[in-house]
């Protein structure tokens, strides 16, 4: 089993001499680029929000509260706003946004003594009354109780003035004026939801969905069909929020996690009661006797591994069949799973086979350390064991992908949840290709696997050197063979699907970049 490896022929310039990835080049280039994620904590919010405020403000000589509405409305893309600025001009822009900008020569004059307020009719001092920009004034009293109704009712982002059919925005400051007059902890929600709105109006910027929440935003940069990992350290899908779970796309995502849900006990009872009859594949349940059971069908088999057999038994016996060279491959197995329920089982377990290996597999990162420790600890020479920690990461990235493809395949080879732009007869060349794939891949994090827990703390050196070897191949196999089951599904798969438009988040051979602190770059001015 140790010999059983083959060298990887890389052309591609990216890969370093020992095989793997230039890390260090790679890292260097990301950097250049700039981050692709940022984290905003409670700390940074204002300042990433005041960064684009500003911008609007210079660009169209904007009052903040105007600056701010046009970004709501146009879910804080800056860019967006000065496209349509270009594309359609200053006042096609302030029409859409709902943004009304009077000249000094529109607005009022200096009013009178005092003023009928149009809302209470009464005569009040001009002193308690309030003008805003679009040249509309009432008295301070029925302000605030139209600013209180609406920051109650959660309308407090863009609040428009009393005035009949006109849609001018109220200027924030006086909002917050004369609310915290008032009730200075109404005036105090009303700038957490200005603050807020940040994040909830904005596309590229979603809260973090960890739970407990760590307080954290993520604000990308560029496609919104992207897999993060926050400060926190929980990576998730910036699409939908849930899990990372490429390459299942996020509605294949949604539909697995709710029948999973839906029908996780009859699937867990039927697994531990039930074995399908290798024919029918009917679940049949045995509560005694010998292994050999029965089905209605009239089909035989075997309790203990479900392979189909004759009828003539003993009590510990079945006759010409032995479960140790009986072994069904794959493939049989998805032919055999025509029910609904029992093919969704067969890939659940697949699913949950992988997901568990990986939990188990997480605890091999502190064992190789100490492995990694005590070799060093031993080398007359220092020497560079990055491999074995670059191999269980390219396991851990691998693990995952692996185990997310199933509930894809679920979906997308089935002929009664998707509708697909293609023959039956390229459905099956398709899935067979798929399937291809996905079996290569599962062989080689078996593999990787199975080498990365070797002994190799009490290795010779020589033999060190050939375990070195086969993973720094098995890496970069597995990697590629990942690329490639990317590139099947976005290329010749998920085209093909009719209702719905799916993609997934591109493959990032180096696994999800982790946020960077929205902070060192205000701090660096960038």
């Amino acid at each position: 089993m140790d010999d059983e490896y083959c060298y990887y022929d890389c052309d591609d310039d990216r890969y370093a001499s020992d095989g793997f990835l230039d890390l260090e080049t790679e890292v260097r280039i990301s950097y250049a680029k700039g981050p692709s994620s940022e984290v905003i904590t409670k700390e940074s919010l204002l300042a990433a929000q005041r960064e684009d405020l500003r911008r609007i403000m210079d660009v169209l000589s904007l009052k903040e509260h105007l600056a701010r509405t046009l970004l709501i409305h146009y879910r804080w893309d800056v860019d967006k706003v000065i496209a349509v600025l270009v594309e359609k001009g200053k006042d096609k822009l302030y029409a859409e946004a709902g943004v009304t900008v009077l000249g000094n020569d529109r607005l009022p004059s200096e009013l009178p003594s005092t003023v009928m307020c149009i809302i209470c009719i009464e005569e009040v001092p001009a002193s308690e009354v309030t003008t805003m920009d679009c040249g509309h004034y009432f008295c301070n009293n029925c302000w605030t109780e139209h600013f209180i109704v609406k920051i109650n009712e959660g309308q407090s982002r863009r609040i428009r003035c009393m005035a009949h059919k006109c849609y001018a925005i109220c200027d924030e400051v006086k909002i917050r004026s004369l609310v915290s007059a008032r009730d200075p902890k109404l005036s105090a929600k009303f700038d957490r939801f200005l603050l807020e709105s940040y994040i909830e109006d904005n596309k590229q910027v979603k809260w973090c969905p960890s739970v407990p929440h760590c307080g954290n935003a993520i604000r990308i940069k560029d496609d919104e069909l992207c897999e993060v990992e926050c400060a926190c350290g929980l990576q998730f899908c910036f699409s939908c929020l849930s899990e990372a779970h490429s390459p299942c796309s996020c509605l294949m995502w949604e539909l697995w996690t709710k029948k999973c849900q839906d029908e996780s006990e009859t699937v867990n009872w039927i697994t531990v009661h039930a074995r399908p009859c290798p024919k029918c594949n009917k679940p049949v349940v045995k509560d005694g006797g010998c292994n050999l059971v029965c089905c209605i069908c009239g089909q035989a088999f075997c309790w203990l591994c479900g392979g189909a057999t004759g009828k003539e038994h003993t009590w510990t016996s079945i006759r010409g069949h032995s479960c140790g060279q009986y072994r069904e491959d794959q493939e049989k197995k998805t032919e055999c799973a025509k029910g609904d329920l029992y093919r969704y089982i067969h890939y659940h377990n697949l699913f949950k086979g992988h997901t568990d290996s990986f939990q188990r597999e997480a605890d091999l990162q502190e064992t190789v350390q100490e492995k990694i420790s005590q070799l060093e600890g031993s080398m007359s020479t220092s020497k560079d064991f990055s491999w074995i920690t670059n191999g269980l990461n390219r396991l851990f990235r691998s693990r995952w992908i692996l185990a997310y493809s199933y509930p894809f395949a679920y979906y997308m080879f089935s002929n009664d949840i998707f509708k697909l732009q293609m023959t039956k007869e390229e459905q099956e060349i398709r899935r067979n290709l798929f399937e291809e794939q996905q079996q290569q891949l599962h062989a080689n994090v078996e593999k990787l696997s199975l080498f990365l827990g070797k002994p190799f703390d009490r290795y010779t050196e020589d033999k060190l050197e050939k375990l070195r070897m086969k993973i720094i191949n098995l890496s970069v196999m597995t990697d590629g063979l990942c690329r490639k089951l990317y590139e099947c599904i976005e290329n010749d798969l998920l085209d093909s699907i009719q209702e719905a438009p799916h993609s997934i988040a591109p493959y990032m051979s180096l696994g999800l970049e982790k946020a960077s602190e929205l902070s060192i770059y205000w701090e660096n001015g960038s």
